[in-house]
């Protein structure tokens, strides 16, 4: 079995890393080795370990996981040449990742957390040379795109990348509406799991406006609500927390 080692021990790490486990040996490089063991507990199965001071890349498929400010550290300390480098840095550009770390090839992806469940949507450019290769791994947690420039990737990053988070807030939200006007908690959260479970599947095969026009009748209970939503800004506001982010992303770039 192929062996993949994760260079960084962080939630996005861990994510991935439960992801691959079934196709992929797994080694995690870190600073902390109580971090380090740590990390292998939460994993729930076995993993070699290893300190940076300590690590050689050469001949390694590496997945990227480290904070972007820290790469310049990193990159003094880790020895050897990767054959594979995927980072998974938001906002780290490819020339600024071979400036300290020179891999064989390198791609840049952009996962998110529902990669621990196999259901990440993962957007990935860089070496085409790699990119069969890079999408086969990461096509293990989820699904994959492959795009043609890293312009791209930053705008997928802000949408699935950092989209769990818009998502979550919605969530939290709508339940919490249904909390004030009388449902109990543990009712309004199973109703709202429900919600989303089955507005997930359904997302994949039918056009949001179309998906929404079947739910609004006229001067029904939906278009109340969504008439609520629109003078809240709602559509404004998710419009620009894409903008925010991705402009956030260029930022950590440059």
């Amino acid at each position: 079995m192929r062996t993949i080692t994760f260079i960084g021990n962080g939630n996005m790490a861990l994510s991935i890393a439960k992801g691959l486990h079934e196709k992929y040996n797994i080694e995690v490089v870190g600073r902390n080795q109580k971090k380090l063991d740590n990390f292998a507990n939460n994993l729930g199965f076995r993993i070699d370990t290893y300190l940076l001071k300590d690590f050689d890349m050469s001949n390694k498929t590496v997945l990227l996981c480290v904070k972007p400010n820290n790469i310049e550290e990193i990159g003094k300390i880790l020895q050897g040449k990767a054959d594979l480098l995927i980072s998974v840095l938001a906002g780290t550009t490819i020339e600024n990742i071979k400036k300290y770390l020179k891999p064989k090839s390198i791609v840049r992806s952009m996962p998110n957390l529902a990669a621990s469940i196999g259901q990440s949507m993962t957007t990935l450019t860089g070496d085409v040379t790699a990119k069969d290769e890079a999408i086969a791994i990461l096509n293990s947690i989820g699904e994959t795109l492959w795009l043609n420039s890293e312009k791209e990737i930053d705008v997928a990053t802000a949408l699935a990348g950092s989209g769990p988070a818009y998502l979550a807030l919605i969530a939290e939200a709508l339940a919490d509406g249904a909390v004030k006007q009388g449902l109990k908690r543990e009712d309004a959260m199973l109703v709202m799991r429900g919600l989303f479970g089955g507005f997930g599947t359904l997302i994949q095969e039918i056009h949001p406006s179309l998906l929404k026009d079947s739910v609004m009748s006229p001067g029904g209970t939906t278009a109340a609500g969504y008439g609520a939503l629109e003078d809240g800004n709602v559509r404004a506001s998710c419009m620009s927390a894409i903008q925010q982010a991705n402009e956030r992303a260029k930022a950590l770039s440059s």
